[in-house]
């Protein structure tokens, strides 16, 4: 198809499907038919021909994109009931999107699906209920990236091409849908005259253009005229027109349907009924004038005078008339029943009228009220005037016999109901039903136009498969006649509905629309009522039947209506007055016209003699009408300037009460002696960057209008208000467009659900290439001077363990002497419940080690290490880091200053044979194949509660499968014994050798049967092998094993030899534990079990079984306690490390907090100081972005300091300082933890482990990707088991909280410098330079208006406030909302910008220094009650400062601020009551702006000292929330507890019009219901409606109870104390104490009868620790701690009241 060169547009007439022939007009090449077949075939063919063709996309590879637009046609009706669409749907307001192109973009959708299926492109779908308004050029390139061929309206392509977002050049094929549209100002001529044509022609892309009548007009006069308006359109389309030249076989696919002419006679004219509501129109137009917009309610009332009006309501009526404008939208309702009254009697007109009433009584947005109730009291009057019965009136003599006859009285008729048909009228033959209606004509009720057409109707009744769409012009009519259909009971084979556009007052969703054609198309409905919506693209093949109720206005009309009849044998009706001369002339002309098209089409005319004439238009481009980028090429002419001025208006910061739009004033400028000439002057709204501009003198008003918007444009872009691209800027440029969003689907980097792999960090100063010396070939000569700390253990607390204290003592080495910080660090070791340990590095000195020593120091560290984390290596082969140097050694000594290395017990471990036994090594369930792990317990990190057996049960620590002892003896580890007698007292024969009894005492011994490690506790002489073996608690049954020895024959096959020695108890030796966590500060978690602080689970033994290992308890048990003193150390080494990197003096400690996070479960996190940082961060950037910018509005302002503050941005900050590698958040597990020489192993099948290599890292971090993508996402820090230990995951953003968290810790350790020398460091540059900022503060003088100075009572406000401004435009500017008409002063958007950020970091400091032990989550708490609008808004009503607010919106006043004030003083009638934002009235949001703004204010005028601005505030803000006033959210408060009672909790909500309902189920039974306008409210008051239910049944149990309990003389029950537990956790965390401690006092009792007994004490803040209360015995450990609960409420009660 290369040779093709011309684009062809194609007359599809709608009864014209495939051409058979072509012929080429004069002077234009031949095409060969089989050619053009040829290119239908590569184009999907949709029905008619007139959808959605396109052609390969490959015709032109040189264009950048290869590309193939099509486009759906605006259509620009003038019918006076099509309403303009909103401003913000469309960049062109006043392109007016009316009925036909909402059913055009149903009908794009259809193109785009058709040609995807047809043609495997990759198809785009554009239309503006999609929101591309606001897609900017990435969003646009990546849809260019994606699809080849792209369906979109033609306004989008107009939009897109000038705002530069696509060239023309770009595009291969541009195909237009109904084609004819492209004249005048329609956006398909404009995308041809601004960029086709201005294209250069090797650029352009092909024209495919498809129309059923390339004249959209009412007819041609001429064969000569025809020709023109055919020339005209080639020309713009740069295109030939092609069409069908045999008709015959054009039949052959699509069939003709039968034209039928019925005539109706003229209706008689209601004049008293039409001039009644004349005059109400009068009346309203009246009322109006007196309103602020008088303009505009001149021009609206002149509307159809034509000439110079019709231009001056072009001007104003697409800006000015919006719903909430009551008269306007009256007006055109009152319209609406005249014309219904008009054309179809009396009876339509009343249900219209009805139907506007009705629909306006259900309207209850609060911003129309005001309007509403202005129609509703003229609709009333309407509808008493119209109300009538379509079965009134006389009925004719011939029908009163057979009335009679059925005995039916006359007077009866009174008595039915409105709009309904007695039933002797309802018979089957439609004379009953001519009757009734030429009844109802006679009276007036019906039009005879109505009539011939139910007349029409019943003709089919009798045909099967009926399917008929009837035109009409009005969408009133489209509505109306339906019910007349539905009234008749012989038309009740008839199902009707409306099809109709989208339209202010009677819109039709896009949805709806759809649901009726398909009903239509699969006969649930047979009959369609439809305005010109369904003249184009409606696609029905089972239609036969098309009325034209009205004519329509133009040839094209005419013949696409006629195509909606498919069937073959289908009827084509057209509905003509009698005696009408201008209908029988229509007809006539389009009949000759369509003609005419044909034949010219085929035949061309010769226009050589009109070459010159101005008749043939040119496509010449005009210059000095646009603006242009340079940089983009995006242009802004005079045709698009007033609708960019109105896109940039809708696009200011505004509220609900505010419609921003511009504004223009015409001036005449008459000369005696020539044409009078326009200028027009433009207001903007009160946010923009200037507000008034003057426009040139034009030749009219329209040209004036365009120009000072082009101007503005222009001005516009130059002040920064446009983007390059000719956008509204919303300040979106900068660091916010480094990042693209994710098009997967996947989360976006600054989330906390984006996490990825990090190594883990060390700190540089434990690198060292000392750790590497020592070999086979050692030098004793060779001396290494190292730095030795002491590790200082001091005990906190008591406990009755004797394990606990009986401790080894160690050191640690390193190669480099340690930051003092460090060593001034304690930390806290939470060893027991009762018991904590304070550690701490002491220096000891350096020391000086040989080579040999260091190799037995490095053995010694490396098989100690090896039992504590259980890892198997071996000291000659494990690999060294020197990035990780340090060992731990054994030392001796009293004194911290004389401790020593104890070489003796280093010697002796490393010397020993006992390694060479793989039971006494790490990890013997590997040699044993038993997948058991070595130690007394499981190795995961969840504390005592899964370690813990039955007391005194051998079995203790043995799960799952086991090997046979034969394994081990078959190993040889086990000698084969025969017994030989008493074993001399004292001494224990053991498993491989004979040890003294005494020595044994406080060693550990591994099972040779398990391979498990137990403590020796004692040596039992009392017992032996056959004692009897003991029952489990509670267990009756017969005995399972008769004595120890049989336990462990049938157990594990170990037939015991020597049965008469004494039994070793031992306990389990447990893992390394994580000892930085509070693990049993009160804990509630395993409330079944025994909270007794002595309780130890022990298990017997044979010391035949038992090998004795080489090291120590004391020592296993002390080194236990080095990896959590380790992560404690490393961490602060890291904190040191980026302290100095920093270069600030900031306390290495609060860093560390500053990097630790709260998933951690450490006794610190960051959470704090990131709330602090957040909001000083806030307010820094949002002071430097607001003097700055002057001319930016708060929109932009606030978009701009989302960029620099958001997540985001932190994240990229963190990784570009790399503080990903100084961030402590996983909770540290020692199993994961590697220490030096002893890395982890976390593949169960691998003994050994090195390094991983690059290859095994990325496989890892593909592995983990993996893992992302599932619900079970790992936490921060966390790995699974099959990663390496190096490296963690991180969500993004703990990284952007660690930033601001060290903003928080540097504000508070160095104030104000200290803060931002950290922020300038981390790349946050916000610093002024002085002279700038010196100069951005000056404000010019205040240029407010003497009226409005006048007007504000500044004492009274200055009064409440006690602050004098120097400057009183700021206080003016402060108070005034946008809805208030500009008269020179800005909105207080601005200063609300500003204020808002000021006030949140004052709040947010002043309760961060107030209550400096509060936990993070309640000083979250009390600085959302603080800082939030509702609470603002009170304060403002408080201090009576709503009454000075300057606002233009009478519900905002009337609706919002009077309710609120009502809710506010009744909450001030309630003494010490404050809702703190949690009231039942929701606050309008200006009240809270105010605050915000005058705040802003303040600081401007007070040299921007925020000292001022709090000394202001702080005695407004009073009563400032603290904790013990702190109100809990109800939905909240009942969801924690619920929690915590284990009960379901689910919330319903539904909504019914304008009233949300919420309803509350705990465990799936309603407990209460709300109802609201605001779901949020509703929720709220459901929430609170359930507390007082379950508080109300708590105390109906509580006093039942109590009755029980005199009745039982005191003898208390349980019954009360269901929230007892509750309640007492609710006061402590009200009053900001720590939650109760809970102490079991005993346990006892068989195990049928358990009883436990508790006591419970609480630490108040102002009276110290509280008696402990003990409870009574109880069966279960909840109800027991109820018990104690109850006594510890009754001692605050006393002590409180």
């Amino acid at each position: 198809m290369e040779h093709i060169n011309p684009s062809y547009w194609l007359d599809a007439c709608e009864d014209i499907s495939l051409p058979a022939e072509l012929t080429s007009a004069a002077g234009v090449p031949s095409l060969d038919p089989c050619l053009f077949d040829g290119i239908l075939d590569t184009i999907p063919t949709v029905v008619d021909a007139q959808l959605t063709l396109t052609v390969s996309p490959a015709s032109n590879p040189q264009h950048p994109l290869n590309k193939v637009e099509f486009h759906g046609c605006d259509v620009d009706d003038d019918d006076d009931d099509k309403q303009e669409r909103s401003g913000k749907r469309s960049h062109i307001e006043r392109e007016r999107e009316r009925e036909r192109p909402s059913r055009k973009r149903d009908r794009d959708h259809d193109q785009a699906e058709v040609i995807r299926e047809q043609t495997g492109y990759q198809v785009g779908h554009y239309c503006g209920e999609m929101g591309q308004d606001f897609w900017d050029a990435r969003r646009w390139q990546r849809e260019f990236e994606k699809k080849q061929v792209l369906v979109m309206t033609a306004q989008i392509l107009l939009n897109i091409l000038r705002h530069s977002i696509i060239k023309m050049e770009a595009i291969n094929l541009l195909i237009l849908d109904e084609c004819h549209h492209a004249v005048k100002k329609h956006p398909y001529s404009l995308v041809m005259s601004e960029f086709y044509h201005t294209t250069a022609k090797e650029k352009r892309p092909s024209v495919f253009g498809m129309t059923a009548s390339p004249v959209n007009l009412k007819g041609v006069s001429s064969q000569l005229d025809c020709a023109i308006k055919i020339r005209n359109l080639e020309t713009k389309l740069d295109s030939v027109v092609c069409t069908i030249k045999d008709r015959k076989e054009l039949e052959k696919h699509v069939p003709m349907p039968v034209e039928t002419v019925v005539e109706y006679d003229k209706a008689a004219s209601l004049w008293s009924l039409h001039e009644q509501i004349k005059q109400m129109e009068v009346a309203v137009e009246k009322a109006a004038q007196s309103s602020s917009r008088r303009s505009k309610w001149q021009f609206m009332g002149a509307r159809d005078a034509g000439g110079v009006k019709e231009e001056l309501r072009q001007v104003y009526g697409v800006s000015e008339r919006t719903e909430g404008d009551g008269a306007a939208n009256l007006i055109q309702k009152l319209r609406a029943i005249n014309y219904a009254l008009d054309e179809l009697g009396q009876w339509c007109a009343y249900k219209v009228a009805e139907s506007f009433l009705s629909a306006l009584q259900s309207d209850e947005r609060a911003n129309f009220q005001l309007d509403i109730k202005f129609q509703e009291s003229y609709l009333s009057k309407v509808v008493s005037l119209l109300q009538c019965q379509l079965n009134e009136g006389a009925v004719l003599q011939n029908t009163a016999g057979d009335v009679s006859e059925k005995g039916c009285d006359l007077t009866c008729l009174d008595e039915i109901e409105e709009g309904e048909l007695p039933d002797i009228h309802a018979v089957s033959g439609g004379e009953h039903v001519d009757v009734v209606i030429g009844a109802a004509v006679a009276d007036g009720k019906v039009t005879p136009k109505v009539q011939s057409l139910i007349q029409i109707l019943l003709k089919y009744q009798h045909m099967e498969d009926f399917r008929a769409i009837i035109f009409v012009e009005r969408v009133v009519a489209a509505l109306v006649l339906p019910k007349v259909f539905a009234e008749l009971p012989s038309l009740n084979y008839i199902n009707s509905a409306s099809l109709i556009g989208h339209n202010n007052s009677q819109e039709m969703r896009t949805s709806q629309m759809q649901d009726t054609i398909s009903k239509f198309r699969d006969g649930r409905v047979t009959l369609l009522v439809a305005t010109s919506v369904a003249e184009e693209g409606l696609d029905i093949r089972q239609c036969n039947v098309v009325i034209r109720f009205d004519l329509a206005k133009t040839v094209l009309a005419y013949i696409q209506s006629r195509g909606r009849a498919r069937k073959p044998g289908s009827d084509y009706i057209l509905m003509v007055e009698r005696r009408n001369l201008s209908h029988e002339a229509f007809l006539r002309n389009a009949r000759n016209s369509e003609e005419t098209l044909r034949k010219e089409a085929i035949e061309r005319t010769d226009l050589s003699h009109l070459r010159d004439s101005s008749k043939l238009i040119s496509i010449e481009p005009t210059h000095g009408t646009v603006y242009q980028v340079a940089s983009t090429g995006a242009v802004v002419s005079l045709n698009s300037a007033v609708g960019l001025i109105h896109f940039y208006c809708s696009q200011l910061p505004s509220d609900r009460y505010s419609i921003l739009r511009p504004e223009f004033i015409m001036e005449c400028h008459e000369k005696p002696e020539g044409p009078t000439e326009y200028s027009c002057r433009l207001q903007l709204p009160c946010n923009a960057p200037f507000e008034k501009l003057e426009g040139p003198v034009c030749s009219s008003m329209r040209i004036a209008q365009q120009a000072v918007c082009l101007a503005a444009c222009k001005k516009l872009h130059e002040m920064g208000a446009f983007t390059d691209m000719l956008l509204p800027d919303k300040g979106s440029r900068g660091v916010g467009e480094k990042t693209d969003e994710n098009d997967e689907g996947d989360p976006l980097p600054g989330t906390a659900r984006h996490r990825e792999f990090y190594p883990e960090g060390v700190a540089n100063i434990l690198q060292g290439d000392w750790i590497l010396s020592g070999s086979d070939e050692r030098d004793n000569f060779k001396v290494f001077r190292l730095y030795m700390y002491v590790v200082k253990c001091v005990n906190a607390g008591a406990t009755k363990d004797p394990f606990l204290t009986q401790v080894s003592e160690f050191a640690v080495i390193f190669g480099n002497e340690l930051d003092a910080e460090v060593l001034t660090m304690s930390t806290e070791l939470f060893v027991a419940r009762t018991m904590t340990t304070k550690a701490s590095l002491v220096f000891r000195g350096c020391i000086e080690v040989t080579e040999s020593q260091l190799d037995l120091l490095k053995s010694f560290h490396v098989r100690l290490m090896s039992i504590v984390l259980d890892v198997d290596v071996e000291p000659s082969t494990t690999p060294w880091d020197p990035a990780k140097a340090y060992l731990f050694v054994p030392v001796g000594g009293v004194k911290e200053s004389e401790k020593e290395i104890d070489w003796d017990t280093v010697e002796n471990i490393i010397k020993t044979h006992a390694w060479n036994n793989p039971l006494q090594r790490a990890r013997p369930d590997v040699y044993l194949g038993t997948n058991e792990r070595t130690l007394g317990g499981d190795r995961r990190e969840y504390g005592y509660g899964k370690l813990r057996g039955q007391k005194l049960h051998p079995t203790y620590g043995v799960r799952g499968a086991v090997a046979q002892f034969d394994i081990v003896k078959a190993s040889g580890l086990v000698p084969d014994r025969v017994a030989n007698g008493n074993v001399t007292r004292g001494k224990l024969m053991m498993a491989d050798s004979c040890t003294s009894a005494h020595d044994l005492v406080g060693r550990i011994v591994t099972a040779a049967h398990s391979g498990k490690r137990f403590y020796v506790d004692s040596v039992r002489y009392e017992m032996t092998a056959e004692n009897s073996f003991p029952r489990k608690d509670g267990y009756l049954g017969p005995l399972e094993y008769t004595s120890y020895a049989d336990y462990y024959k049938q157990k594990y096959g170990v037939e015991l030899v020597y049965k008469q020695q004494p039994l070793i108890r031992g306990r389990g030796v447990s893992y390394c534990k994580n000892l930085l966590s509070p693990r049993f500060e009160h804990s509630e978690g395993h409330e079944g079990e025994s909270d007794t602080l002595d309780k130890t689970y022990y298990v017997f033994l044979p010391p035949e079984l038992c090998f004795v290992h080489p090291l120590s308890g004391s020592l296993v048990r002390g080194a236990q306690r080095l990896p959590s003193i380790m992560r404690r150390v490393e961490s602060m080494l890291l904190a040191v490390q980026l302290k100095n990197a920093i270069n600030y003096t900031v306390p290495a400690f609060k860093i560390l907090e500053a990097l630790t996070a709260a998933s951690c479960q450490e006794t610190f996190c960051y959470e704090r100081a990131e709330l602090l940082g957040d909001a000083y961060l806030k307010w820094v950037v949002s002071r430097y972005l607001f003097l700055k910018h002057p001319q930016k509005h708060e929109g932009q302002l606030t978009r701009m300091r989302q960029q620099m503050v958001s997540n985001m941005v932190l994240y990229q900050y963190a990784l570009t300082k790399g503080l990903q590698s100084y961030i402590q958040a996983d909770r540290f597990a020692p199993s994961r933890w590697a220490a030096p020489g002893v890395l982890p192993v976390f593949d169960e099948d691998i003994k050994e482990t090195d390094f991983l290599s690059d290859q095994e890292i990325s496989a890892i971090t593909r592995t983990i990707t993996e893992i992302y993508d599932e619900d079970d996402e790992l936490e921060d820090g966390e790995l699974d088991e099959g990663d390496s230990s190096s490296y963690r995951v991180l969500s993004s953003k703990t990284l952007a909280d660690v930033v601001e968290a060290l903003i928080g810790v540097y504000y508070v350790e160095g104030g104000k410098k200290a803060a931002n020398h950290f922020m300038k460091w981390v790349g946050i540059e916000v610093d002024f330079d002085p002279v700038t900022e010196v100069e951005a503060q000056i404000r010019p003088p205040g240029s407010v208006p003497d009226s409005i100075i006048r007007s504000i009572d500044f004492d009274s406000i200055e009064g409440s406030l006690n602050f004098k401004f120097r400057d009183k435009s700021l206080l003016v500017e402060a108070i005034t909302h946008a809805s208030r008409p500009s008269s020179g002063v800005s909105c207080y958007q601005r200063l609300e910008f500003v204020g808002d950020a000021v006030l949140d970091h004052l709040i947010t400091k002043h309760l961060f220094f107030m209550y400096t032990d509060l936990p993070p989550g309640r000083l979250t708490d009390l600085r959302a009650a603080a800082v939030n609008n509702e609470n603002f808004a009170r304060v403002a009503v408080k201090h009576n400062l709503h009454v000075h607010l300057r606002h233009g919106s009478s519900a905002l006043e009337k609706q919002q601020i009077r309710d609120f004030v009502k809710e506010v003083e009744s909450e001030a009638s309630k003494p010490g009551f404050n809702s703190f934002g949690l009231g039942d009235c929701k606050a309008p949001k200006v009240l809270g702006d105010i605050i915000e703004s005058i705040a802003g204010a303040i600081f401007l005028d007070s040299q921007r000292n925020t000292t001022f601005v709090w000394k202001v505030f702080q005695p407004l803000l009073h009563p400032m929330v603290t904790p013990e006033t702190l109100p809990m959210h109800p939905v909240r408060e009942l969801q924690e507890r619920c929690q915590q009672q284990a009960e379901g909790l689910e919330y319903k909500a539904t909504r019914d019009g304008n009233l949300a309902t919420v309803q509350v189920f705990i465990d799936g039974v309603q407990v209460s219901i709300a109802q609201n306008t605001q779901k949020k409210m509703a929720q709220k008051l459901a929430a609170r409606n359930a507390l007082a239910a379950l508080k109300m049944k708590e105390s109906e149990a509580a006093a039942a109870a109590k009755e029980k309990e005199n009745e039982e003389n005191g003898k208390k029950k349980n019954g009360s104390q269901t929230f007892t537990r509750q309640t007492l956790n609710d006061i402590c965390l009200r009053r900001n104490w720590p939650m109760p401690l809970y102490r079991c006092v005993s346990e006892g009792g068989p195990a049928h009868a358990k009883r436990f007994i508790f006591a419970v004490r609480v630490n108040t803040s102002d009276k110290g620790w509280t008696d402990e209360c003990v409870g009574e015995p109880m069966p279960s450990v909840k109800k027991a701690k109820d018990s104690a609960a109850v006594l510890l409420l009754e001692l605050l009660n006393r002590w409180y009241t």
